[in-house]
């Protein structure tokens, strides 16, 4: 899957057990009556626990998945607003909250990616490093553009909901091929971005964020790659709640999705950037 948010958790793939059903149909060596002799017992027992838990943890649902989605992406937007507000037109203090901000949301991001519970103080502590990040950044391109903040925050809303209608009207189906068609356009996107960026640290520019024709072509590419990912973000939440996932994943769903509506506003605010320069 293209969101490594999700990777980590079987029951957002589309082939993962449902919760609560044995993942092996053998019969293995159960210590349920003592028996520890035996090379398996430990790790049988571990898991037998582990599935009494799950099971005993009602199963995640669609509401659980919006209302976590809501709540994560609430936080998100009254930091960032709280940070856009304080920074205003001082543009020179966005500078060390956007690369602190950065930092502490990339590395949160990642230990909340690889954990396979889901840490709600991580993702909560995400929000707010994201919501620094997008504060200080829009207050740049604020001051740069009047007004094109809310164009942005329009545009991604606009862009997610009518992704989000198209993959449940038009009945859009996630197949193998769609996901790795994803995985690779949006892993060579980064790399792209990861070359620019170093190439810039040793002042060379390849155009491809600057204002131009590779500029803008890169931008709308970015627009389009974000929402193939929330495509496949949402197969994922449907995937999840199919599989009767504990209530507790709907925070990973909502996690995941918030990512990738991150990556969105920025490559919307990008190119809405380059249509408003002089």
């Amino acid at each position: 899957m293209a969101n490594p948010v999700f990777s980590r958790a079987e029951a957002f793939q589309p082939h993962g057990n449902p919760y609560g059903q044995p993942a092996y149909a053998g019969q293995g060596y159960s210590s349920q009556y003592g028996m520890s002799g035996r090379p398996g017992d430990k790790w049988d027992s571990l898991s037998h626990e582990r599935g009494a838990q799950q099971h005993a943890e009602r199963a995640m649902t669609f509401d659980d998945v919006l209302g976590r989605t809501g709540l994560v992406l609430l936080i998100i937007a009254a930091i960032g607003a709280a940070s856009f507000t304080l920074i205003g037109p001082n543009v020179v203090a966005s500078g060390p909250a956007l690369i602190i901000g950065s930092i502490a949301a990339f590395i949160t991001a990642m230990v909340v990616s690889t954990r396979r519970t889901v840490p709600v103080g991580g993702v909560i502590f995400y929000c707010i490093c994201e919501g620094l990040v997008l504060g200080s950044l829009s207050a740049i391109f604020e001051a740069a553009y009047p007004g094109i903040v809310a164009q942005a925050v329009l545009g991604t809303f606009a862009a997610a909901g009518v992704t989000l209608a198209a993959y449940k009207f038009f009945n859009i189906r996630v197949t193998p091929r769609f996901r790795q068609v994803v995985i690779i356009s949006t892993f060579g996107f980064a790399a792209a971005m990861l070359i620019n960026l170093v190439l810039a640290l040793f002042g060379i520019n390849i155009g491809v964020t600057s204002l131009g024709p590779i500029g803008i072509l890169c931008s709308a590419l970015g627009v389009v790659l974000a929402a193939m990912n929330l495509v496949v973000d949402f197969d994922c939440a449907e995937q999840g709640v199919r599989n009767q996932a504990p209530a507790s994943e709907s925070w990973r769903a909502a996690f995941g999705i918030a990512v990738t509506m991150v990556w969105l506003y920025t490559e919307i605010l990008r190119i809405l950037s380059y249509f408003r320069a002089d």
